[in-house]
């Protein structure tokens, strides 16, 4: 029999960020409990700032009965001479019955003790209890609190619960609340709880009570409102997902305002204004023509008709913190961009100061000037590199810790650095996420690479290696920035030969883990084409190890290459090629690969040889405008290859024939091993 479920934990309002980053497990641990107690079925979850609301349309009124079979010892070991060995005594005792109640049956080829268990399915209404408290243990929002005298504690104390099976209220206790058929809604509606006799009435309850309890109708809501005063008033808001977010989990009924503040605050950096606005207020920034304006979106939560109090309110509390931004703006622009003081702030534990930091990076930056001989000058990256922590001491930094580096290129500019110092300094930490904007200039690359890289090899200077999922400095972060950027702008990269050549002077670093750290990101890099190419298409991984065991390891021709190998993989024909080249790699397995391959033509017996190394000069001899037109003229050496196979003994008695047969073989796998080890891929 099929009842209709529906469970309401009342809470003060809940921080907004911890709900959302539990928001991905919460539903998967319900359903954890679900199933473990024989009851998984479907269900929908919703929350509002206030309450935290599991449905189910259908739920079981009993488990279903249920069968357990317990398997013990082979019956020849349970039994001696008539009489039961300890074997088959525990194995009694373990499943709760005298030894006349056990059977035997056969498994494994074996007759061994068996007993079987009817179990039957318990009422739902007496589990529910157990398996909410179950739930709401389960749920892990970070910080948790403790209220009155309880030693429990909760993200928020629980203030009402309101579990109905059916019409049927489910007698349940939650740090010291009890179950009551009653609700509460939104708080200008009426602050009183409101009795509730079923599901029914309950979603009408909070309906007529200015709750909208489902996340979706509330997102939904927000955006519509956008959209109407986009259109209204001929603006662009600027919808940050996030935040969008965070406003859909602090409303119960959501309204999207627009409001204003002073013009006069447009002086200050656009950045500043929608951090202030972000940040403090949960404001969307409002834009015309592609430029900030003096206007905000705020999402109100109040029930009424008239928002003009609203709209007042909220210019009212943002004057202030754009007034406080505009003051630290004006101060740090009369002291300047000065280092002065960092060589006092401590960077890390045995990597000394900021101060100490900056000299590293001068030293990284100006070895890859010199090797990737940019168009630029080498003063504006040397004073960049200076002039790049030095808004660390401003007032505004300060305040805005995520504004760091680009307040300095303000501050740069204000105080008339030349334009590229400037773009470099703002510019100091990108790409700072996947979707990221990069460096726009070769000095800025320069620039966000020498900081990445000393941050990486100090760090495992210092053995301050990630582990596991952990990575609080964000070096995996951090090297697929390097990888991006050194793509983007055309810079050779070799892993080993580069950073080996950089790492002087970090004397405690273990090139050899830093090098598997880096391959490992790497590999996660290129497992998706669009770090390749500019579509999303996942790479199968063999082929990324195959190129990477060719050892090949800088970055530009570690792309080409998997591009190309990947196109290769595609085509049509491939597997048929593959079961000729796997043949080679085997035969050439024992074979050293960095030795030069010496073929004697006039030890040819067999026109078979001799076609192939013809072929094989010719292909080689070629010029490609790319590996994969390579690795095409390579693996088109199939029909000879097979021809060679059928007619030709490779290990043949006589010693020179046999070493030269293998030489040949193996000249033509060195050549495909220059761009991939391809016996690596699985197809």
């Amino acid at each position: 029999m099929l009842k209709t479920l529906l469970i309401e934990i009342g809470v003060e309002e809940l921080p907004a960020v911890p709900l959302l980053k539990e928001l991905q497990n919460i539903e998967k641990k319900y359903a954890d409990i679900l199933e473990k107690n024989s009851l998984l079925c479907e269900f929908e979850f919703y929350y509002t700032p206030r309450r935290l609301v599991l449905w189910h349309r259908e739920f079981e009124t009993h488990q279903c009965d249920s069968v357990e079979e317990f398997f013990g010892a082979p019956v020849a070991s349970a039994y001696k001479e008539g009489e039961p060995t300890v074997a088959a005594i525990g194995f009694a005792k373990k499943c709760g019955v005298s030894l006349d109640a056990l059977s035997h049956i056969e498994k494994g080829g074996k007759e061994v003790l068996y007993y079987k268990k009817d179990i039957q399915g318990k009422a739902s209404v007496a589990l529910i209890s157990e398996m909410l408290r179950m739930w709401i243990e389960s749920l892990d929002f970070g910080k948790s609190m403790r209220w009155g005298s309880l030693e429990e504690s909760f993200i928020r104390p629980i203030r009402w619960v309101n579990v109905l099976f059916g019409d049927e209220l489910v007698d349940v206790e939650l740090f010291g609340v009890k179950s009551k058929k009653h609700t509460f809604v939104h708080r200008i509606s009426n602050f009183d709880a409101l009795p509730i006799s079923d599901a029914k009435e309950y979603f009408e309850t909070l309906k007529k009570g200015g709750v909208t309890l489902f996340q979706e109708q509330r997102k939904e809501k927000i955006l519509a409102d956008f959209a109407l005063l986009e259109q209204n008033n001929s603006v662009t808001i600027e919808v940050d997902e996030d935040l969008l977010a965070e406003v859909v989990a602090i409303t119960e009924n959501p309204t999207a305002l627009l409001g204003s503040f002073d013009a006069a605050f447009l002086r200050l950096p656009p950045e500043v204004i929608i951090t202030s606005m972000k940040e403090h207020q949960r404001y969307f920034p409002v834009f015309q023509n592609g430029k900030l304006i003096n206007k905000f979106c705020v999402v109100s939560n109040a029930l009424t008709d008239d928002f003009s109090k609203v709209i007042e309110g909220n210019e009212r509390v943002l004057r202030p913190r754009l007034a406080d931004g505009l003051f630290f703006y004006d101060n740090d622009l009369k002291k300047g961009l000065s280092t002065n003081g960092l060589e006092k702030v401590v960077f890390m534990k045995g990597l000394g100061t900021v101060a100490d930091k900056i000299e590293r990076e001068k030293k990284i930056a100006n070895t890859l000037f010199d090797m990737y001989k940019i168009d630029a000058k080498k003063e504006h990256l040397v004073r960049a590199i200076l002039l790049a922590k030095a808004d660390l001491m401003s007032e505004m930094v300060y305040e805005f810790t995520e504004l760091q580096g680009l307040m300095g290129g303000y501050y740069a500019k204000e105080q008339g650095e030349p334009e590229e110092v400037a773009t470099a300094i703002a510019e100091q930490y990108l790409p700072d996420g996947e979707e990221s904007a990069l460096p726009s200039t070769p000095l800025s690359a320069i620039v966000a690479m020498s900081i990445k890289l000393d941050t990486l090899l100090g760090l495992f200077s210092v053995n301050q290696i990630p582990t596991g999922s952990r990575d609080p400095f964000a070096l995996r972060r951090a090297v697929n920035g390097l990888l991006r950027i050194t793509k983007e702008h055309n810079f050779e990269f070799d892993i080993v030969e580069t950073t080996k050549k950089l790492a002087v002077g970090y004397e405690t670093i273990d090139m050899q883990k830093f090098e598997s750290f880096f391959l490992e990101r790497v590999k996660q890099y290129f497992s998706v084409s669009n770090s390749i190419k500019k579509v999303v298409t996942k790479i199968n991984p063999s082929i990324i190890e195959a190129v990477l065991a060719s050892g090949e390891r800088e970055v530009l021709r570690l792309a080409k290459k998997i591009e190309a190998l990947d196109a290769m993989v595609a085509s049509e024909g491939f597997s048929e090629a593959f079961s000729t080249f796997k043949r080679v790699a085997n035969i050439t397995k024992d074979i050293d690969m960095t030795q030069s391959m010496q073929v004697d033509a006039t030890l040819f017996e067999d026109k078979a040889e001799e076609i192939l190394y013809t072929r094989y000069v010719q292909v080689t001899a070629e010029k490609y405008n790319s590996y994969e037109e390579e690795l095409d003229a390579l693996l088109g050496l199939k029909p000879e290859l097979d021809m060679f196979f059928e007619d030709v003994m490779v290990n043949a008695e006589n010693e020179a024939l046999k070493n030269n047969r293998k030489a040949l073989i193996a000249s033509i796998y060195k050549s495909i091993l220059n761009i991939a080890d391809i016996k690596e891929v699985s197809i």
